[in-house]
């Protein structure tokens, strides 16, 4: 009767001291595999990441900084769905990569995949108060539009708003020291091409 008794409980221990540390290297490796330095590592994406980094997701007067996994990935509380996500990236990222050497890769191509497929609720990870904005009632219109659309009327984030990261840029663009920001497509039919930009 004692063994039968002791045996759950044994198994039962040796599941967590194994389960546990598995499941905080999965972890710990999904996140760090989703840091800008990482992306950086494969050259196809280089020039995304310097792109990035003149933009004002990095340079901004609060000084928060929103990284790859932040626009690009589920937030990671959202555990399923950032492991899946995060999976499926990483394997399509490898495959490509090894079958083309990232020779075929084309940013503009890239880029409007991405602006495809960043949710609504990626943006507003950080973007909480765009209906708290009296200065700028234009602006605050604009987003509750687009947070409650009329049926038929629902947009991305990106329709608008194209400009912002993923632009070659000769300098730093500090929010402080640049013109007031204005969403470049106001309507689904109007397209931002960032090749444009001076």
């Amino acid at each position: 009767m004692k063994k039968r008794a002791i045996a759950p409980i044994l198994w039962t221990t040796v599941g967590i001291l194994i389960a546990f540390p598995v499941f905080s290297m999965t972890y710990y490796t999904m996140v760090r595999t989703s840091t800008p330095e990482f992306c950086a590592s494969c050259h196809e994406i280089e020039p995304a990441v310097q792109a990035w980094q003149v933009s004002t997701h990095v340079n901004n007067p609060q000084g928060l900084v929103a990284d790859c996994m932040d626009c690009h990935l589920p937030a990671p509380h959202d555990t399923m769905n950032f492991f899946f996500t995060k999976t499926w990236h990483g394997i399509k990222d490898v495959a490509v990569h090894i079958a083309t050497g990232g020779n075929d890769y084309v940013r503009k191509e890239q880029r409007e995949k991405a602006y495809q497929s960043i949710k609504n609720a990626q943006c507003l990870k950080c973007h909480r108060n765009l209906l708290s904005m009296p200065d700028q009632r234009g602006a605050m219109l604009a987003h509750k539009s687009a947070l409650h659309p009329l049926p038929g009327y629902e947009k991305n984030c990106t329709d608008c708003h194209r400009n912002l990261v993923h632009v070659d840029r000769p300098y730093y663009g500090y929010k402080q020291d640049l013109p007031p920001y204005r969403a470049t497509g106001l309507h689904k039919l109007v397209r931002f091409d960032p090749d444009e930009i001076p």
